[in-house]
């Protein structure tokens, strides 16, 4: 199993980045994927998810209102759209994929991710 992250570069605060994540080597029908990012000396933080059977999503305080979460299930890939980014955002991004637990939710905790894809890089200037 492989989740490849892209789409990290540089840009201006207030600038916008769309990040993919491409899933190998199985189906995620009943998973969620989600975006998680950790900046220099802090804690891995969660970003967005979206269900990959229905779509749906949920996101982090710090991202809700500039970020859009959106899966291509014939592409098998996750896009994260980052819009209005600001200086704060800079941090290292990476995908992740979980089951349910047992209360049928979707865990936001980075320990409780069964696979991780490499991070992709961030950076916003001032």
């Amino acid at each position: 199993v492989q989740l490849q992250a892209s789409g990290g570069g540089l840009v201006q605060a207030g600038g916008s980045l769309r990040l993919s994540c491409a899933v190998s080597g199985r189906t995620f029908s009943n998973y969620a994927m989600s975006w998680f990012r950790e900046a220099p000396g802090k804690e891995r933080e969660f970003v967005a998810r979206i269900t990959w059977s229905g779509g749906i999503t949920y996101y982090g305080d710090s991202v809700k209102g500039r970020s859009t979460i959106s899966r291509d299930n014939v592409q098998n890939t996750v896009y994260l759209q980052m819009n209005s980014l600001k200086p704060e955002d800079t941090a290292v991004y990476y995908c992740a994929a979980t089951g349910r637990s047992r209360d049928g939710s979707y865990s936001r905790v980075p320990n409780d991710m069964a696979y991780w894809g490499k991070g992709t890089l961030v950076t916003v200037s001032s």
